[in-house]
């Protein structure tokens, strides 16, 4: 049976890897990450998804958090009853579970990095928030900022020097937790169980 996994973006490498560690008759379809930046275009861009693909597969599952949509995704999917969506707020949660939680009460001026966003930092992150072209605005745009803890999915000696680049430019110290792809990997599992 095959399954059609709409993802965002920013869990695309990690799905991927679970779709060819399980052997999974799944393919991925993604939503442009960059939504992250303007939330209120998740359930849009989700739904238009469906619409095209509700008939090419046998079942859709979107991976995908809340991630700042307000309860849009969940809205708009209530109206297609059939499709399930993995559990969790955003990927920070699915990756990190209870140690999210776990930082975010004993510092919430903590600025988290997963493996997507350091790789895309520069381009995701800094070129979307316009401070390519205004890199005065660092410091308002991160002044409630205390430290940078990188929920690391994989043990990658260059993502690892990323994250201490993105800290250094941060100017904020760093803490590394290997996470590996957390409950992300546990809720899929479940889910592909299910069939």
């Amino acid at each position: 049976m095959t399954t059609g996994f709409i993802i965002c973006g920013a869990l695309g490498r990690e799905v991927i890897d679970l779709i060819q560690k399980y052997g999974w008759d799944a393919q991925v379809i993604g939503i442009p990450a960059v939504d992250h930046v303007f939330p209120q275009r998740i359930a849009p861009d989700v739904e238009k998804r469906i619409t095209e693909l509700q008939e090419q597969y046998e079942r859709l599952i979107v991976v995908f958090g809340d991630c700042g949509s307000r309860g849009a995704l969940d809205e708009m999917l209530s109206r297609y009853p059939d499709i399930e969506r993995i559990a969790g707020p955003h990927c920070y949660e699915m990756y990190g579970g209870e140690l999210f939680e776990q930082l975010i009460t004993e510092e919430p001026g903590t600025y988290i990095l997963t493996d997507f966003m350091v790789r895309t930092f520069q381009g995701l992150i800094l070129k979307s928030m316009g401070l390519h072209k205004y890199p005065q605005l660092k410091g308002e745009y991160f002044k409630n900022y205390k430290r940078v803890v990188y929920l690391a999915q994989s043990e990658n000696p260059t993502l690892t020097q990323k994250a201490h680049e993105v800290a250094k430019y941060l100017e904020l110290p760093l803490e590394i937790r290997y996470t590996g792809f957390g409950l992300l990997e546990e809720r899929l599992i479940a889910m592909m169980q299910q069939n």
